[in-house]
């Protein structure tokens, strides 16, 4: 009898031995399969972060590149603010001189294509005059125009590699902060003459200017105009390329304008536009 109750005692005790191993067996596979899975979403999750990640940073870096193919912009900045907002700054190119392009209309006649010059010597093809702020023909008629130019090497968004077109538009800029701003405007400036450019103002001038030292040859066209408006002339012709003396030849008394003692008022320095 004792015999049987060991016996039965043991079996119980068998059973609840062999649960035990199958419960840990079960608990191990659980936790195996949980490691498996994590192995395999976490990559895929790191994966379509990533493409997500590349995708909006690739559609910023579209938007920037092809805002930048446009001729008038300097410059852009493309921001993503979550969750549906995108932030656009752009500068703009400030235009100082023009370019002007005969060219044949479907009418058998003549048209002009006009291109735009900044300080740098970037070539820009004006916007759609619907687009502008200011007209876009006032905007043209304040800008000098660089002539002698070949009509194939204006490109717009490229620039201007030419030193005859780089020495004029270091000129443009040169006259804006010079003694003679306000006092007669530049309306041509021709670089089709070898290690000069010539300059026409809209008073009927002509002066020739070498390729560098502006500020020193401004200053003694200055000097030349004064002497003019003391004696009641005006400068007909003025070769400042000389170093040694400066050629002048006045105009007649009939042909000087009636303004040359009447110095107009200083336009205003353009200020860099940025749109945001």
């Amino acid at each position: 009898m004792w015999f049987k109750r060991e016996q039965n005692k043991n079996r119980r005790l068998h059973r609840h031995h062999v649960l035990d191993v199958k419960l840990r067996s079960d608990q191990v596979q659980a936790t195996r399969l949980r490691l498996g899975l994590l192995a395999l979403i976490v990559p895929v999750v790191t994966v379509l972060a990533l493409y997500l990640v590349w995708l909006i940073a690739l559609d910023l870096a579209t938007v920037k590149r092809n805002l930048e193919l446009v001729s008038v912009i300097d410059s852009v900045s493309v921001e993503r603010v979550l969750p549906r907002t995108l932030k656009i700054r752009v500068t703009e190119r400030d235009p100082i001189a023009q370019v002007n392009v005969p060219r044949a209309d479907g009418a058998n006649g003549i048209a002009v294509s006009v291109f735009q010059l900044d300080a740098d010597g970037m070539v820009m093809q004006p916007l759609d005059p619907r687009l502008c702020t200011v007209p876009l023909a006032q905007m043209n008629s304040q800008l000098p125009v660089i002539a002698g130019l070949n009509a194939f090497q204006l490109q717009p968004g490229r620039r201007m590699e030419l030193p005859q077109v780089q020495a004029a538009l270091r000129l443009v800029a040169a006259f804006a902060r010079s003694p003679m701003a306000g006092l007669v405007d530049l309306r041509r400036v021709d670089v089709s003459a070898p290690g000069v450019v010539v300059v026409t103002t809209g008073q009927g001038s002509e002066i020739t200017f070498g390729l560098d030292n502006f500020d020193q040859q401004l200053q003694r066209w200055r000097q030349i105009y004064d002497l003019g408006v003391r004696q009641q002339r005006a400068i007909a012709a003025l070769d400042l390329a000389v170093a040694n003396n400066v050629p002048v030849r006045w105009m007649l008394a009939s042909a000087a304008p009636a303004s040359v003692t009447a110095p107009k008022a200083v336009k205003p320095a353009k200020i860099r536009r940025k749109n945001v």
